[in-house]
């Protein structure tokens, strides 16, 4: 690489090393003229360019010009400020972007978690507003099943024989469901069914202690417990509903 193909700018005090290919992304903004000297209010001092605009602004500048995406921090709101900066610059797509705040700003994920505890059997099931993150969380758990002759079975814990693993019931891309505990099945046969969610090991058959590791994995994962409540008095279904912000795609 050249020294004609690096270019340094001082912007409001902040120092910026870029390729000149960068700043030439859009040929007819400020930043593209500046290099062929087309605009004069851009002087070069000592080398640098010297911009007197706002810094940590052009940041965000910088990272659309190399990217040709627009990413910002998910508490950014200095929308109004950066378009004006973007409208200096003369960058006029991105300055349209950024007209579209409600394409950028972070959107809620809303995870609802419904329990149902009958007898010696539990029963979940999840809707998530993201399906990639319910896949993710279906990745995640496994249910393994035992059957033993009802009068053998005496412990919680599972045989020494291999556990069967079990698939998860998928009714959409926006939900799944499960279970574990124990019930009789035909002929005497007692059937035991634990879950496993990573990146713990553990299997459990408990349902009160895989609701606390569910909701403890999705509080590692981002989440926080906005409310709990119980659907059905009767049948005593609970209700656990978490959300966690997340920035949307790059707005291209």
């Amino acid at each position: 690489m050249s020294s004609r193909d690096v270019v340094a700018l001082s912007v409001g005090g902040q120092r910026f090393v870029t390729r000149a290919s960068t700043l030439q992304r859009f040929p007819q903004s400020r930043l593209a003229r500046m290099l062929s000297n087309e605009d004069r209010e851009f002087k070069q001092v000592n080398g640098e360019f010297f911009v007197d605009r706002d810094g940590k602004l052009f940041s965000y500048i910088m990272d659309f010009l190399r990217t040709l995406q627009v990413s910002l921090p998910a508490d950014f709101s200095d929308y109004q400020r950066l378009r004006r900066e973007a409208e200096f610059y003369e960058l006029h797509t991105l300055a349209e972007l950024l007209g579209q705040e409600h394409l950028l700003k972070p959107r809620q994920e809303i995870l609802e978690v419904r329990f149902f505890l009958q007898e010696a059997q539990a029963f979940f099931r999840i809707f998530g507003s993201c399906s990639s993150t319910v896949e993710a969380l279906a990745e995640q758990i496994t249910v393994f099943t035992d059957q033993q002759l009802g009068q053998s079975w005496n412990s919680p814990f599972p045989s020494q024989k291999p556990l069967v693993p079990l698939p998860l019931e998928r009714p959409s891309h926006h939900d799944l469901v499960f279970q574990c505990g124990t019930e009789f099945s035909a002929g005497d046969q007692f059937v035991a069914r634990y879950v496993s969610i990573k990146p713990d090991t553990r299997k459990l058959i408990n349902g009160t202690n895989v609701l606390g590791l569910l909701v403890d994995t999705l509080l590692g994962d981002g989440f926080r417990l906005l409310s709990t409540r119980t659907v059905a008095s009767g049948e005593r279904v609970e209700c656990y509903t978490l959300e966690r912000m997340r920035r949307p795609a790059g707005v291209a």
